[in-house]
């Protein structure tokens, strides 16, 4: 019997956009006096970290999630300006918006960057880079600030290739050349491949991709499982995970870090804090065009030696309200089985379980006339 010939896919085009130094570049926009300064994001303070860095800070080595002492050491003389995710967050619509006259297939990854399938383009434009061109050029028109932008066949490599020229840049990986592309680069530039990992491949001589390319790929899968198959398959450049718009939302939650670590007793009147907070993002959630609520109750602590515990509840009726949810995360408290003298530097309440509004309160109407 004669084999069926496969039908050949053509590869995608993906395009993956990301904004230059996003918050430090909208504060420079708003305020011309920061303009051409190091400019550092942050709240200052014992126990804050960096949330961007401008240019002019990252010569001096100042980077994302850094201690914001750190920071101060590195470049004393930056400017530092607390966030302001309101304004943050209406720039990024701006940006979506302009996605959108693209394709409807975006797929976000933060308020900065995102995902675009333009494998069918609304704009009727010849190619993947030439949408790309027109994305930028519309974002520097239309907010006065830049983005670069990586064109891939998949979204591992494009993700990659819109870091090649930052910031201001655009960069294409044809399908032909992505294996050659890829080969040169450390294995740190693969997803999931942090210090440990990166110390475990080392140690089977594998410090670059072409390196991982060429190891027994039966070998990778006997170490590290899944993941090892994972590894491999980047290796070749092998990505088929689709661009996918709206990703339902899975947790959400508001944390802080102290300055001077809390017992657990001193942590009720940040958790209600932060529950009002959590509870505002769920009501806005609720009110979307998904209409989505949560039914699970998170708290999470971080001790002052920086490990991270959870507790969870998922109450008979979901929490209706803010004082609800305060209430409930205040009362999970009572399930940490550490010593009374320990101390956290951090506290987190979050909302998951995330189910449809409506056949919930239709399953709840079932239950209730059983």
């Amino acid at each position: 019997m004669t084999a069926l010939p496969r039908k050949i896919v053509p590869p995608r085009k993906i395009v993956h956009v990301d904004m230059d130094a996003f918050y430090a570049s909208v504060e420079q926009r708003d305020d011309p006096a920061l303009r051409g300064r190091p400019v550092v994001v942050a709240w200052k303070g014992a126990r804050s970290v960096v949330c961007a860095a401008s240019y002019e800070a990252r010569r001096f080595g100042v980077r994302s999630a850094m201690p914001t002492l750190r920071a101060e050491r590195l470049c004393p003389h930056a400017v530092f300006v607390p966030p302001d995710f309101t304004r943050y967050k209406a720039v990024s619509r701006q940006v979506r918006e302009i996605f959108a006259r693209h394709t409807d297939l975006i797929e976000p990854l933060s308020l900065d960057e995102a995902y675009l399938d333009v494998t069918g383009n609304k704009t009727d434009l010849p190619s993947a880079t030439a949408v790309a061109e027109a994305i930028r050029a519309a974002i520097r028109a239309e907010t006065n600030l830049t983005a670069s932008a990586g064109v891939a066949p998949n979204k591992f490599i494009a993700k990659i290739a819109s870091d090649f020229r930052k910031p201001d840049g655009l960069f294409v990986v044809r399908p032909r050349d992505a294996l050659a592309f890829l080969a040169p680069l450390p294995v740190e530039r693969l997803p999931g491949v942090g210090k440990v990992m990166q110390r475990k491949l080392a140690e089977l001589g594998i410090a670059f991709i072409a390196d991982l390319r060429a190891f027994d790929a039966r070998e990778l899968e006997r170490r590290f499982g899944r993941y090892g198959v994972r590894l491999h398959e980047l290796s070749l450049g092998i990505d088929e995970r689709p661009v996918t718009p709206d990703r339902p939302t899975l947790q959400i939650s508001s944390e802080d870090t102290f300055e001077h670590d809390l017992t657990l007793d001193e942590l009720a009147p940040h958790i209600v804090r932060l529950a009002g907070h959590t509870w505002a993002a769920h009501e806005r959630e609720a009110a979307g065009r998904h209409g989505r609520v949560a039914r699970t109750v998170v708290l999470k602590l971080k001790t002052s030696d920086f490990h991270i515990h959870t507790r969870s509840l998922t109450p008979r009726e979901r929490p209706s309200s803010m004082h609800e949810l305060a209430e409930i995360a205040c009362a999970l408290r009572a399930r940490v089985d550490l010593p009374a003298r320990t101390r956290y530097r951090l506290v987190g309440v979050g909302l998951a379980g995330f189910v449809d509004r409506d056949s919930f309160e239709a399953q709840r109407a079932l239950f209730a006339d059983a």
